[in-house]
């Protein structure tokens, strides 16, 4: 089991890792490449011994264990430099649990729970792992996509572009300028008062009703393509809109929603495994149980 302060040790050392020219001042320089030094390394046996420690070995598959650790985790620190931190402190942990043994503080009642309660969170984190890959498969994948995208209702988007101004008579005047023939874009560059939308023409590319404040949305989605508005008050000011096109928003791709597809079919493996466990397992509860909840009273639903 990992010591805190070993812990916080690795943790200390990855920060001035990752800090401006330590790496640089720390690490030799590299030898010219060759076109033997380009072949790729082969990838060492997670029985290749890298260090001992009082005779017992620290091997890469110790490392590679150490190297999933979150706590050990060094963003931005190189492959070299992140093995020889892992296996400083593969020898720290070692000496120390060394030093720990002969103290025999493993043989104390509450060593010996923690050391029974962080094997069975091991071997259930593990066990839930292998469920998952189990669990993600192409047909999964594909029936839960179909499902979604089935249930999505069409939506209408509009593209549009606005300019934003303090009052209603500056608005008024804008409005005038584009709708005489001033081109729609230089007119937001040099009026707008919208950051974020400004330096674009005022475009604010494709969105849906929901994402607009009400007062703007519905003056945009009642115009029709080339449409230019009148001023619209809305909580920011005053909007001179135009609305360049309109389109049934287009359904998610596959590619698009995998992540969360994924997420939800591991979710669902882990959750339905955990539940068929529970109900298997004869589960004794000696602590009181909490009170059942009572049903509400009946109400009308909206």
């Amino acid at each position: 089991m990992p010591n805190t302060a070993l812990l916080r040790r690795a943790s200390a050392l990855a920060l001035m890792l990752a800090m401006p020219g330590f790496a640089l001042a720390q690490a030799p320089q590299a030898a010219p490449s060759t076109p033997a030094a380009n072949t790729a390394a082969p990838t060492p046996s997670p029985d290749t011994v890298v260090a001992s420690v009082n005779g017992k070995p620290i091997t890469q598959g110790d490392l590679a264990i150490a190297a999933d650790d979150p706590a050990l985790s060094l963003p931005g620190v190189d492959d070299a430099q992140k093995k020889s931190l892992l296996v400083d402190y593969m020898v720290d942990l070692r000496v120390g649990a060394q030093a720990a043994e002969a103290a025999k503080i493993g043989d104390t009642p509450e060593f010996k729970r923690k050391l029974a309660y962080f094997r069975d969170k091991l071997l259930l984190d593990d066990y839930l792992e292998q469920e998952a890959k189990r669990a993600v498969t192409p047909e999964a994948e594909h029936a839960i996509y179909d499902q979604t995208v089935k249930l999505m209702k069409p939506e209408e988007e509009v593209h549009a572009r606005h300019i934003l101004v303090d009052n209603e008579g500056d608005a008024k005047k804008i409005a005038a300028r584009i709708k005489g023939g001033e081109d729609f874009a230089k007119v937001a560059a040099e009026t707008s008062k919208d950051p974020g939308s400004k330096a674009e023409g005022g475009d604010l590319g494709w969105f849906t009703k929901e994402r607009m404040v009400p007062d703007f949305a519905n003056a945009a989605f009642a115009m029709k393509p080339g449409q230019v508005s009148d001023p619209v008050k809305s909580q920011f000011g005053w909007h001179v809109i135009k609305v360049e096109e309109k389109r049934t928003k287009p359904q998610p791709t596959f590619d698009e929603l995998k992540d969360q597809i994924d997420q939800h079919i591991v979710r669902k493996a882990q959750q339905d495994l955990i539940l068929k466990l529970r109900a298997e397992a004869k589960i004794d509860r000696t602590d009181a149980a909490p009170a059942a909840a009572q049903p509400a009273p009946e109400t009308k639903k909206p």
